[in-house]
Formats: structure tokens, sequence, C-alpha cells
């Protein structure tokens, strides 16, 4: 929903309604990451200088081996939680710096919260001293275990704020109320996109999330690790259909949120079986523990998506699941090959 600045307060920095957005220049926080580093090769593809700003908690420079050498590529290692400033003009400040799987911000609950509030004041901050658009990458998660379904984003979530999700979840969700106050005040050019269930190359294999555990799992022969009786359901969006959604969402003028995600639901005990058939393993399924506060249904209504920003996902899921399995099947073996000599 659309927030009109009150009497008195600064008004709002609009581009040329003529003209489309220039993007000669972006920051992306969290670029070393899974979603982060594919949104640097494409903005680099695309043209624009990138800054990436990365303090490699969860994030790998091996994310960024194809830019490495590009002149107009540049990695700052810092933490977003501290103020921090970059040199020159900056167009957009694409906000994507947290832990985003359930393992890392168990595993790091204090650095999950303060990137959603510190480290997004900190580029909010940043966005509003250049006048840049400021993108942020909020989370399905806002919806908890959803009551409604599929899930629009007029619909305010069912969040355990003190349950064992809760330091991912009600850091995006102060995120979002963030960068409203910042775009209804002092009149940054804001847009908040939740990313529903995104999938693809550059997974870490131990990160804990569905596809990289049943692929890796499969590939191996091993069990693969259904929660519960798999029931539950996610809606898979591969990475490059993600990363477009984000730049349709950067070059729009709508501030959001809005869902971006796949529309396709599969169960858990689908999905395992998907990625066993295409990695033609004969690994069993096997059933563990559902773990606390585990949404029991996602699938994203991705109307405004596409009325917005002219954006739906295109790659379909097979193909996806397809490709990401050829990307895990030859890391494994780079891995199993040993350092090069």
């Amino acid at each position: 929903m659309e927030h009109t600045a009150t009497t008195g307060e600064k008004p709002m920095r609009q581009p040329d309604a003529d003209r489309p957005r220039t993007l000669r220049r972006a920051v992306v926080t969290g670029g070393a990451g899974f979603v982060g580093s594919h949104l640097c090769d494409r903005l680099r593809a695309e043209g624009a200088e990138v800054v990436c700003v990365d303090n490699l908690l969860t994030g790998s420079t091996d994310n960024l081996r194809g830019l490495a050498d590009d002149p107009g590529f540049t990695l700052e290692v810092r933490d977003v939680c501290e103020p921090f400033d970059v040199a020159g003009p900056v167009d957009l400040v694409a906000h994507l710096a947290s832990p985003a799987s359930p393992l890392d911000y168990a595993r790091h609950p204090l650095e999950t919260l303060r990137a959603g509030s510190h480290g997004t004041a900190n580029a909010l901050d940043l966005a509003h001293r250049k006048g840049a658009r400021f993108l942020l990458a909020s989370t399905s998660e806002v919806y908890g275990d959803p009551l409604v379904h599929p899930q629009p984003e007029s619909y305010w979530g069912n969040v355990n704020p003190v349950g064992p999700r809760s330091q991912y979840d009600e850091a995006k969700r102060y995120a979002e109320a963030l960068t409203t106050a910042y775009r209804s005040t002092l009149g940054v050019d804001t847009v908040i996109v939740r990313l529903f269930n995104t999938y693809g190359p550059r997974m870490r294999r131990g990160d804990g999330r569905a596809v990289p555990a049943f692929v890796t799992q499969a590939l191996a022969g091993e069990p693969l690790t259904v929660a519960g009786d798999g029931s539950q359901t996610r809606s898979l969006c591969y990475v490059d259909d993600t990363v477009a959604g984000l730049l349709a969402a950067a070059a729009a003028d709508h501030p959001g949120p809005v869902n971006l995600g796949n529309p396709v639901e599969l169960s858990i005990l689908d999905l395992a079986r998907r990625i066993r058939d295409l990695c033609g393993s004969g690994s069993p399924v096997g059933f563990v523990p559902r773990p606390v506060d585990d949404p029991g249904l996602r699938r994203p209504d991705i109307a405004l998506a596409r009325a917005a920003l002219g954006w739906q996902p295109v790659v379909d899921v097979d193909k996806g699941l397809a490709m990401t399995v050829e990307w895990f099947a030859r890391l494994l073996a780079e891995h199993a090959a040993g350092p090069r000599a």
C-alpha cells in the first residue's frame, strides 16, 4: 500500500514519468550470498557498476569468482550493521544482507536481528544521502504459518514473535516497517519485495534448506530427510526469475510490498521424489521430526507483480531443478577431485 506523506513532510523524489530509470551504479548488500551474487552478475551484464557490501558471514567470495577481475565490480568486506558509505553516485541500493536459511538464522540469531534492524537503517541512510532507489528484499516468512492461502500482500500474517524462526521473521517485518517510515517521513524512494522460496546454483550444500539437502543426499545415495509427513507445501522460484523480479521492482515506481515467487505449489514429499528422479538416484525417503513453526502452506499470489511490474516466473520447476542438480553434481565432483595442482 502506498504511504502518503503528511503536511510538512519532505516530498517524495519521483523519477520523470516520461523517462525510464537510469541504473548506472548499484550497491548490493549481501551481494556475496546466493541471490545477491546472481543479482550482481545480472546488474553487471546489463552495464551497471556494482559495489557489493558483505561481511561474508554466510556469503562467499566463491560466488563472485566470475566478477573477480571485472573493473566495474567492487567487493567491500564490511558489516552493514555498522554505518557505512560508498564514494560516488549511487542509483540503487539493494538490501539483501541477512542470514536466510533456518539453519543460518538459528546459528546467528543476533546477527540476523541486527541485519534487519541496524543493517536496514544504514542501507536506507545510504540511499537517502545518495538520492537512490532503495530495494528491500523481504520474505514470505512475514506471513508466518499462513491462515490465508495463497498469500496476497494484504495478508498481515500469522507469526510467532518468540518462536525459533522469530529472529528472521521479525527482523524482516521490522525492516519493512522501517522502510515504510523512511519513505513516508523522509521521502526516500523505496520498494519492498517479499521473496518466496528461491533455489538454484550457488545454494550452500549444508544450509539446511530442502533443495540443496535433497540434491546432495540423492547424489550421494543417502536417505532423503523429509520433515514430518512431507505434506507441507512450498512454491519454488528459480533464481534467474527472482533476480528478474528484483530488477523489475527496482525499475518500477511501485513501493510494494510485492510478492516475488512461483505460484506452482509442491509438497515437500513430492519435491524430494522429483529431485531423486532427476538425480537418477535410488535413495530411500526417510522421515524426520518436523521443526517447530514450520509453515504448513506457502504459495504466493503474484497478481500485483504481474500488474505493477510486468513480471512473472518463466522457468519451469523441473527444468530449474535439473539445472540445479547439474550444478551440484559438478561442485561435488570438483570437491572429490581435490585442489588443482
